[in-house]
């Protein structure tokens, strides 16, 4: 088993974050060659993801500077999950192993040497686990547990507390190239590739600089994303409420029928009630199965998901 280290890193706007970013996990990377666990030849890949600002300049200043750091520039920006993905695929037959992290130094990058460590004992998969939340405020740890929960209730195989920082093995990469589908939700994806994996716990920090890239708004966006990328769980939910809803409305009907035999009087209230009822609950089941019919709609397009304008990177 050969033990060549890509690092990805997807960046969208991380001029402010980049200079710190490429010092510390530079200096991880030498520490590692020096120590004989990773090849002389390991890079580290920095994903531009259409930014706006100097990213790709700098990415290119670094690239200049020193050959452990490589780049891709997306021709246009793709969100995330695809720069994401975009990066791996890109090294998926340079690398034995490539390890996903973020830019914004988040994620404890003394978490790679036991990465590393599993990943040559065997492991194709090894995801990084968050050890707790207590930095996190009360909204922020509230919403990411239900989401996780939410999702596994859904039916979706994801790890709990792990986010994009994992480290995957040259046939796990290869397997994951086979998912063709343009909804992406790696976090859920990856866990179907199967082979053997473990986890590595880690304390996640703050965000050294710059501002977060998952405002609330998209936050919402990717948790549906992840639902009904994974699952179609929700339209068999409204399948279940109408008939509970058909049930009521038959119960309620059979009472009505009895209080006009009996001569009692029937409030206007109640059928604007149930009018009311019956029409949110079409307009939801409405957009839950649109947002089904779109993504089936996308998928059948079979665009691409990411286009590589420029690779800088030197062997």
């Amino acid at each position: 088993m050969g033990n060549r280290l890509f690092v990805v890193i997807p960046c969208y706007n991380e001029e402010e974050v980049l200079p710190e970013t490429s010092k510390r996990i530079g200096e991880k990377m030498r520490a590692l060659i020096e120590a004989g666990k990773i090849a002389a030849d390991s890079r580290v890949v920095l994903v531009n993801d259409g930014s706006k600002d100097r990213t790709w300049e700098i990415i290119c200043q670094l690239h200049r500077q020193d050959n452990l750091f490589s780049g891709v520039n997306l021709s246009r920006n793709r969100g995330h999950q695809n720069a994401l993905l975009a990066g791996l695929m890109t090294v998926k037959d340079l690398a034995d192993m490539a390890i996903s992290m973020d830019a914004d130094l988040q994620d404890d990058i003394n978490a790679v040497d036991e990465m590393v460590d599993k990943f040559l004992d065997g492991c194709d998969v090894v995801y990084g686990v968050r050890s707790s939340r207590e930095k996190d405020t009360f909204f922020k740890k509230f919403t990411a547990e239900s989401f996780y929960r939410l999702i596994r209730g859904m039916g979706g195989e994801v790890v709990f507390n792990h986010a994009d920082y994992r480290l995957l093995s040259r046939r796990a990469l290869a397997s994951l190239s086979e998912f063709g589908e343009s909804n992406l939700f790696l976090r859920g994806i990856v866990p179907m590739v199967g082979f053997k994996s473990d986890t590595v716990t880690y304390e996640r920090g703050e965000r050294f600089a710059g501002e977060s890239k998952y405002p609330l708004k998209k936050m919402l966006a990717f948790a549906v994303e992840g639902i009904t990328s994974l699952s179609a769980k929700p339209m068999r939910l409204i399948l279940s409420l109408g008939v509970l809803i058909l049930v009521f409305a038959l119960v309620a009907l059979a009472v009505t029928v009895i209080r006009l035999i009996f001569g009692y009087a029937i409030g206007l209230a109640w059928v604007i009630f149930s009018v009311w009822a019956v029409g949110g609950l079409i307009l939801v089941s409405l957009g839950v199965v649109g947002e089904y019919v779109g993504k089936i709609y996308l998928e059948t397009k079979k665009r691409p998901r990411f286009i590589v304008e420029s690779f800088l990177h030197e062997d």
